[in-house]
């Protein structure tokens, strides 16, 4: 988007204070779907991250469940997830951009013969830490709860990690505030049925918005999309801002990017 031009203000003398207000280039991919396809996953991931690396974003977000898929049933999660203390995961990190944003991708997790849903934050081949889901599902009973809530920083902007269910928790968001953070990011996977993705197409903002709203934070989305076996994923994948309007959204139901320039204040 182009910004308007502006005429230059003339001062005979400068403010004693003046407020500088900076920006920090962000993304989110509303995703295909790929599961238990580890090589395509990846390749997504090094195209999207250089078509996000070509437009100057420093952070960009994958969805939940993004390397092996979304999967929760335990005999499947357990054989496809991946203990990114082993010398396979440092195999796998091979694979991720040499270069580019920071990013912060959803996989399946395996420590200490324990299954997590976990967000792990990569930059240039290392692994940087891990966010572990900590709500989970009736259905993710495989799983086992996150307990910490870590900071990172990128540019200057600190964020922390929700992933999709979270989201409904106001205690979690404002352990967030409470570091202070400036962004939310959230890694999501609504993939529905089709009454289900139907009923709830404009709640997840809804949603993500009274977080906002409570914590004073921006919030950035990352999602799948697309159709499988009688379900449905449409998004959205979105920026929303601390009073819990959405400024920024991809068109539902399309694989697409979505940048941008985050006001940071120092």
């Amino acid at each position: 988007m182009g910004q308007e031009d502006k005429k230059p203000i003339v001062m005979d003398k400068l403010p004693e204070r003046v407020m500088q207000v900076s920006t920090v280039r962000i993304a989110a991919t509303q995703a295909p779907e790929f599961l238990n396809d580890l090589s395509a996953a990846l390749q997504f991931l090094r195209e999207t991250s250089d078509q996000a690396d070509a437009q100057n974003v420093h952070l960009l977000a994958f969805p939940e469940g993004f390397l092996q898929g979304y999967i929760i049933q335990e005999e499947q999660a357990r054989e496809l997830a991946i203990d990114v203390g082993s010398p396979r995961f440092q195999e796998l990190l091979k694979e991720f951009p040499i270069s580019g944003p920071m990013l912060v991708v959803g996989m399946i997790e395996r420590a200490e013969g324990k299954l997590f849903n976990t967000a792990i934050v990569v930059k240039n081949q290392k692994l940087l830490g891990t966010y572990r889901k900590h709500y989970l599902l009736t259905g993710e009973a495989a799983f086992t709860e996150g307990q910490s809530v870590p900071v990172f920083e990128v540019q200057g902007l600190k964020f922390c990690i929700n992933i999709c269910y979270d989201m409904n928790f106001p205690d979690l968001a404002d352990q967030v505030a409470r570091q202070s953070a400036d962004l939310i990011v959230c890694c999501a996977n609504n993939m529905l049925k089709h009454e289900a993705a139907e009923k709830y197409r404009s709640l997840h903002n809804s949603v993500r918005g009274q977080r906002c709203q409570e914590t004073g934070l921006w919030l950035i989305s990352s999602d799948v999309t697309g159709e499988r076996k009688g379900h449905l994923a449409l998004g959205p994948t979105a920026v929303l801002n601390p009073k819990g309007s959405v400024v920024s959204q991809l068109p539902l139901g399309q694989v697409g990017l979505l940048v941008f320039d985050l006001p940071k204040t120092p």
